[in-house]
């Protein structure tokens, strides 16, 4: 296959596989969004799920969490690793959005990117997810996928996604970035497939012998 069949393959496969793509991460609008993928960094769904209930009920809005110390939103967070740091960020871009923002969440990647504690990844998610701006967040399950696929050379996960919007339509971008980190989790778990044992990749290289090595980024 060339690198343009694959793909094609690889979105039609996923789209049967994943129709329906729920968005990971509990929230109720672009600013609960927007915190829970702060929280997200090194850290799973799962946990970050587990813990922002209990933040916002707390506070659930800037004005209310610019006004929550940073010590009991660290208490709070704690589980999700990286606390003091996540904890100054969630504050401070709080106070942020209600100075130069009127309270709301920018609609906009350089404007996102300008927050504490939020780089292109976790602006494109918000871009993506909260106002459906089309984005291709790369995390570890997509930079690794991309790699075993064929789709990239993986030299970095900026790299990467430049990469994957050349291949698919920017229509399915929001969508794939989704059913590609659910494939990841349930059918090619790093340390088990490496390119030779899930569905996708046995299509895609039904005569690879030996395991393809990729770059962690």
């Amino acid at each position: 296959m060339t690198k343009t069949e694959r793909a094609d393959y690889i979105a039609k496969r996923l789209e049967e596989l994943y129709p329906e793509t729920p968005v990971p991460l509990d929230h109720t609008d672009p600013y609960t969004l927007l915190v829970a993928v702060l929280l997200s960094a090194q850290c799973t769904d799962i946990r970050v799920n587990q813990v922002t209930p209990a933040l916002f009920s707390r506070a659930n809005n800037p004005k209310d969490m610019a006004k929550v110390p940073v010590s009991e939103i660290e208490d709070i967070i704690r589980p999700c690793g990286l606390a003091p740091r996540k904890a100054k960020a969630i504050q401070r871009l709080s106070e942020i959005l209600l100075e130069d923002h009127t309270g709301q969440v920018p609609k906009s990647f350089k404007e996102l990117e300008k927050l504490p504690g939020v780089g292109h990844k976790t602006a494109s998610v918000v871009m993506a997810q909260a106002f459906d701006v089309p984005a291709f967040p790369v995390d570890t399950h997509i930079h690794r996928l991309a790699q075993l696929w064929g789709l990239t050379n993986g030299k970095n996960v900026d790299q990467t996604e430049k990469d994957l919007k050349k291949l698919f339509p920017e229509e399915l971008w929001n969508k794939l970035h989704l059913q590609i980190i659910f494939y990841g989790r349930e059918y090619c778990v790093a340390r088990k497939c490496f390119g030779m044992v899930c569905p996708i990749c046995t299509a895609l290289y039904p005569n690879r012998k030996t395991p393809k090595e990729y770059n962690k980024s």
